[in-house]
């Protein structure tokens, strides 16, 4: 398996990479609400939380407008490790959907920059978090 990321790595001119909470379940993201399927008020929650921690880290970096700008107009790879406090409980991919959603809009760029996605599950009972790691690639 790939060695886990540093717990809390800086933001550098080149990628955005940081710690986060672990999303709720795929159960708890959404609700049906008058046969409409809408963000529960914990997908809503978790979405400010991520907000707030993205900005935090942006405002610590010295090279944010020059990140910004080259995540606003580049491809853009998504790696995300997933620590759960049991193996077996969540899948990798069940807090993709919602973790990405709050990583850009916290960042204020369109999800449909990211053109690749490296998802991986390890277990860790004392510290559940999810690594995330977005960075512009040259894939396209």
């Amino acid at each position: 398996m790939p060695a886990p990321l540093p717990l809390h790595p800086p933001i550098g001119n080149h990628a955005v990479v940081l710690t986060l909470p672990v999303p709720p379940s795929v159960n708890h993201q959404y609700a049906t609400v008058n046969g409409r399927r809408l963000i529960s008020s914990a997908g809503r929650a978790y979405k400010i939380q991520v907000g707030q921690l993205v900005w935090l880290k942006l405002a610590q970096s010295a090279h944010r407008a020059h990140l910004l700008a080259r995540l606003q107009s580049e491809w853009l790879a998504l790696s995300i490790r997933f620590f759960f406090t049991s193996a077996l409980r969540r899948d990798v991919d069940g807090g993709l959907k919602i973790a990405q959603d709050a990583l850009c809009e916290g960042l204020g760029i369109n999800d449909n920059r990211i053109v690749e996605t490296h998802l991986y599950k390890y277990l860790d009972k004392d510290n559940p978090r999810i690594e995330v790691h977005l960075t512009p690639t040259s894939r396209f």
